[in-house]
């Protein structure tokens, strides 16, 4: 009777430890990862904007404060802006080069660059200081790429021209003030890059 017991209980144990064993083998199940959200852009209020707009145009503050409220109207607060300087030319065919800095807040400055060819009837050349405002841009990667345009629907307050470009839900509104002679309504696309290509395409 007593090694019987002790069979029974020999044979428990052995089976409890190979249970303990087991269960130390298993693994642990991964905690639940929480996606991070990303992180949404800070927009620039109207008077940063005007200041800006002044200062870099070299225009009176009531010139840009006329433009940037119609802006302000019609799409709110930018999320970044570019201030740079392009040339353009065209003869029915026409180029456009320009080089800027991209602003966000909380991110570092972004050199960009553009180019774009533009067909219609045009005459002419210019060269421009340029102040594009930025809407629905989170993230500066979403700014390179091709933002179809119609330059003919630009309009002028106080000197200044604008129009708009726009890809997905990103829009930009290039504000120039330059010199030249150019006459004329054209289509056509700018694409932005990280560096500069003289292919316009």
């Amino acid at each position: 009777m007593d090694r019987r017991l002790l069979i029974g209980s020999g044979l428990a144990s052995l089976a409890l430890g190979g249970q303990a064993r087991a269960d130390e083998t298993l693994p642990t199940p991964p905690m639940p990862v929480t996606p991070t959200p990303s992180r949404k852009a800070e927009g620039y209020s109207s008077d940063e904007i005007v200041n800006s707009v002044s200062d870099f145009l070299g225009v009176t503050a009531e010139a840009a404060g006329g433009l940037v409220e119609r802006l302000f109207k019609s799409n709110g607060k930018p999320t970044a802006y570019i201030a740079g300087e392009e040339v353009s030319g065209a003869i029915t065919v026409g180029l456009r080069y320009g080089r800027g800095l991209l602003y966000m807040k909380g991110r570092p400055t972004l050199e960009v660059f553009w180019q774009g060819p533009s067909l219609g009837w045009d005459l002419g050349g210019n060269a421009s200081r340029l102040f594009t405002l930025c809407y629905n841009l989170e993230d500066p990667d979403r700014l390179f790429q091709r933002f179809p345009g119609v330059e003919g629907s630009a309009y002028f307050v106080g000197g200044l021209g604008v129009n708009y470009q726009q890809a997905d839900e990103v829009i930009l509104a290039p504000i120039r003030a330059g010199i030249g002679l150019r006459l004329g309504a054209n289509v056509g696309y700018l694409s932005y890059s990280r560096k500069r290509h003289w292919l316009p395409l």
